[in-house]
């Protein structure tokens, strides 16, 4: 809800990538496998659309209120008063605020000073990653009007400067960042750079999937203006004032709001905060000795944190904790980047095998095995419970009371949208997926947008969502840049996400993957031709009961994602360049009677 008077308050700080080598079919059979479970169905968001809203109208007030209150009020009404009781009041009311105002202050700056004593290293809960360094250095060198500004500075931010470039080409674009670097791509940090077995690139580059050699950096220094230069620039441009946080956003009078209380307006805003790793709770009051031993894992700086670690001659035991995308990328990605030296990686995850939130559990077996393959030392259905510090080093008690050694330990156990924004700004959070609740053309107030990680966006095929991927950040900050500049349009390009899992393991999915769903699975096979006229649905799970004792190998595949008997998710298992078909089968609404035919598109028995 938006507020008649300004909100100013802190808030406390609470490409795709290489193909591998692809998998050789030589006898193009098709075999089946059915999985059929029903889910419990999550509340059907009631926002679709978020008109604006007029302001509460304050009580008391003498600032002047903006017309939509009078509109709704009308104008302030009162008896006469008296004139001298009137100033004596007034001067002690005055006089009253003066006297608070200094007690504010001065417990305000108490509160900045205990803050930064506990964000120093003699604190123990700083965060992997955190940053400190500003630049510009002073809050005054930024701006304090821009025609577009953007909250955060990954992925989604710049996708929306892109699209707002090319469509106002001399546009000027402001990020604030609480990163001290510029916009970088995210996906190399757990896969391409590790892929070197000799050492970590210090200059950051990696190899596509074409072999030619790029940066994680978008763009070099040089593309960006700086941030004094920015507004004096005819051509318009892009500045970066990094390390920087935004506190508020006044909705209604288009400020934001910095740490320092710093007021920048704004024409169009973008909110593109990302998400942040979740910290397990066992962790969070870890002895000095042993803070830098345990990191989450996103930025460039948890990177280079972690490649310094992993080559050191004193670390032999690393621990990665998470059984998700994240964890069982890294924990594949490190065993081959140290399969030429002694030292062992751990995956420890509370299901039964890795990527169980997301594929069938045939899957996510043979998965398993496949990572096991790779170097990866797999514990399965355990946790932390505790630790004990021991030399400067942890050892890590498990659930069973199995005890693992760690020199470093890395949580990769999933991440919350950052919302902090949210209460002091007057914006939505939705209670069922998180992030700032936004229509289909991912606005949440007017002249407000949101992309990334951090929106909850309603989907028009596939209802409402919150999508954690590097192509959605592409395509929701696009699609965002595009409606800051006036074109208005819904949410209907369906982002895609991949992952690979050594040479043997790549996949591509579009749409809503979820385990929980149905399933049908369909795979190329070099035995039992008569599997080929399994493809009815009633003699698919027949098929699968007797045959699931045997080794099956899923080397090239299709699996649908069924809602309701519609197609809502496909995954692509070592299968490319067939995303533009799977996205065609969701737009249609495609059935579970249609599977059949549907399969045939993907040609899955070819090379």
């Amino acid at each position: 809800m938006l507020s008649c008077s300004r909100i100013v308050g802190q808030l406390l700080r609470t490409t795709r990538n290489s193909h591998l080598s692809r998998i050789q079919s030589s006898n193009p059979i098709i075999a089946i496998h059915h999985v059929r479970c029903y889910i419990k169905k999550t509340p059907k968001s009631t926002v679709e659309d978020l008109p604006e809203e007029p302001p509460k109208c304050p009580t008391k007030s003498n600032k002047k209120l903006p017309p939509e209150c009078e509109e709704i009020c009308g104008p302030t009404a009162g008896a006469p008063i008296n004139y001298d009781s009137f100033m004596s009041k007034w001067w002690r009311q005055v006089l009253a605020a003066l006297l608070f105002t200094s007690m504010g202050i001065s417990i305000y700056s108490k509160l900045r000073q205990e803050e930064a004593a506990s964000a120093s290293p003699e604190g123990t809960t700083k965060p992997a990653g955190s940053k400190s360094s500003k630049s510009p250095d002073v809050s005054t060198k930024i701006p304090t009007e821009v025609p577009y500004l953007l909250i955060g500075g990954g992925t989604a931010a710049f996708s929306a400067f892109r699209s707002i470039k090319s469509k106002d080409p001399t546009a000027k674009v402001l990020i604030i960042s609480e990163e001290s670097d510029f916009p970088y791509m995210r996906p190399p940090l757990s896969k391409e750079l590790w892929y070197d077995k000799n050492q970590v690139p210090n200059d950051l580059s990696f190899r596509q999937w074409n072999g030619t050699e790029r940066s994680l950096f978008y763009e070099p220094t040089e593309f960006f203006k700086s941030v004094e230069d920015l507004m004096a620039s005819d051509k318009g441009g892009i500045a970066v004032a990094s390390g920087w946080k935004v506190i508020a956003v006044d909705v209604y009078h288009k400020v934001a709001i910095l740490e320092d209380e710093t007021e920048i307006k704004f024409d169009k805003c973008l909110l593109a905060t990302g998400s942040t790793p979740k910290m397990l709770d066992v962790f969070k009051n870890l002895p000095k000795e042993v803070q830098d031993n345990v990191l989450t894992f996103r930025t460039k700086d948890d990177f280079m944190k972690l490649a310094e670690k992993v080559k050191s001659p004193s670390v032999k035991d690393i621990v990665i904790l998470g059984g998700g995308f994240l964890g069982s990328e890294l924990a594949c990605s490190l065993a081959r980047h140290l399969s030429e030296v002694k030292k062992n990686v751990y995956q420890i995850y509370k299901e039964n095998f890795i990527m169980q939130a997301v594929l069938p559990e045939y899957l996510c077996q043979w998965t398993t095995e496949k990572s096991k393959k790779e170097g990866v030392i797999s514990v399965a259905r355990e946790e932390v419970k505790n630790y004990q510090v021991q030399n400067g080093k942890l050892k890590l008690f498990l659930t069973s009371g199995q005890a693992v050694n760690a020199d470093a330990v890395v949580i990769a156990v999933g991440s919350e949208a950052n919302t902090e924004l949210a209460e002091a700004s007057g914006l939505e959070v939705d209670n069922n997926f998180g992030g700032f609740l936004v229509n289909s053309e991912l606005q949440a107030r007017k002249d407000i947008w949101v992309a990334g990680d951090a929106a909850c966006f309603h989907d028009i095929r596939l209802g409402r969502r919150r999508v954690e991927h590097h192509d959605h950040a592409v395509v929701s900050g696009r699609l965002a840049g595009d409606n800051m500049t006036g074109a208005g349009k819904p949410y209907l390009h369906q982002s895609m996400f991949w992952s690979d899992l050594g040479p043997e393991v790549g996949y591509e999915a579009v749409g809503i993957i979820d385990s929980s769903l149905p399933t049908v699975g369909i795979f190329a096979k070099d035995y039992q031709p008569e599997a080929t006229n399994a493809l009815n649905p009633q003699l698919v799970s027949q098929s699968h009961e007797e045959k699931e004792d045997k080794n099956d190998d899923y080397g090239r595949g299709v699996v649908f994602y069924l809602k309701d008997d519609t197609i809502v998710g496909i995954v692509l298992w070592n299968i490319f360049n067939r995303m533009s078909i799977a996205r065609q089968v969701l737009t249609r609404g495609s059935k579970l009677e249609e599977i059949n035919e549907l399969a045939k598109l993907f040609t899955i028995h070819e090379d």
